[in-house]
């Protein structure tokens, strides 16, 4: 009655009111029913036994009753076990590394390069071409590309260091960076790599923003109207990349580079360009001001860097490529 009244849990209060041993809520005493320390030994010599020891409690506690003895329950086998740190799956479990976030500043050509493969549909089903490309991320030109028929870390091999011969790259001053494919992880472009003083960087696994630059040239690629649903050989392939390439690095305005070409930007041309649409555009505000209401025209900036995954807050000191 006093509990009902008060609004206290009858049990609760028994509990507390009882004897501090035997009882579940009374401190953290011994329970009469454990085993005893010499019980507890005693079970896990018979589990360490060479009968035993690699068999689970569950085994080990029905054969023990088929022979008329008992030691304990499956449940204190396993909980003898686990103070032990004997308990775990006892098949081998992936473990996956944590993979660190790609953080890459380009302030200049040939600094940081992104490459990929990517494939182009063959003449019949289940047939491909495999075209190489590595781009330059500040100025997005295409330092170079292959088209060929397998994707082997031999063919990528020769095709990176031909690239890195022909753009001059001395050691230590270029970071590679690339997906997790089978060629850019294998090793013989990783020992090339080493043996030219290339830094290399990979994304993580299925993050498809840790590349973003190779993703979107392979984007502009496929979807120029003049691209092919299917190619009817490697060597129509190659015409077509022939073609593509030189527009895409000296003819293609490129919106994150303020309209200007990747050759203009990766060859120091851009600043010459911009001076003179900047002269063009001060000369059409002097003839006609009223067309322009809030302020003179200006040329798109030329960006100051690039990056793939900047650090967060960003620097203020550095002025990001847009993407």
């Amino acid at each position: 009655m006093a509990c009902a009244a008060l609004g206290v849990n009858r049990a609760s209060y028994y509990r507390q009111q009882g004897p501090t041993t035997g009882t579940r809520g009374g401190g953290g005493g011994h329970q009469p029913r454990a085993l005893s320390p010499a019980e507890q030994h005693a079970v896990l010599d018979v589990l360490h036994s060479a009968r035993f020891r690699d068999a689970a409690p569950a085994e080990v506690y029905a054969t023990l009753l088929d022979e008329g003895s008992y030691l304990c329950s499956e449940r204190t086998m396993y909980r003898l076990l686990a103070a032990a740190g004997e308990a775990r799956e006892r098949r081998d479990q992936a473990r996956h590394p944590t993979y660190t976030r790609p953080e890459l500043l380009a302030t200049r050509p040939n600094e940081v390069w992104s490459w990929d493969i990517t494939k182009l549909l063959g003449p019949t089903k289940w047939t491909y071409f495999y075209l190489y490309v590595i781009l330059d991320v500040f100025s997005r030109y295409v330092v170079g590309w292959m088209v060929g028929l397998r994707e082997t870390a031999e063919l990528a091999q020769d095709f990176i260091g031909a690239t890195a011969a022909k753009q001059g790259i001395d050691a230590g001053t270029l970071t590679l960076h690339a997906d997790r494919g089978t060629a850019m992880t294998s090793k013989p472009v990783a020992c090339l790599l080493a043996d030219l003083g290339i830094t290399q960087s990979h994304s993580r696994p299925h993050v498809s923003n840790d590349n973003p630059y190779s993703e979107s040239q392979f984007k502009t690629l496929k979807y120029r109207p003049a691209f092919p649903a299917r190619f009817a050989s490697v060597e129509v392939a190659r015409a077509f990349c022939q073609t593509f390439f030189p527009w895409y690095n000296s003819e293609h305005h490129h919106s994150s580079l303020g309209l200007h070409t990747p050759e203009a930007l990766h060859y120091g041309l851009a600043a010459g360009r911009q001076r003179v649409r900047r002269e063009t555009l001060d000369a059409a505000y002097a003839a006609h001001p009223e067309r322009f209401v809030q302020q003179p025209p200006t040329p798109p900036a030329i960006p100051t860097a690039a990056w793939i995954n900047p650090p967060f807050p960003l620097p203020e000191e550095v002025t990001t490529m847009p993407e």
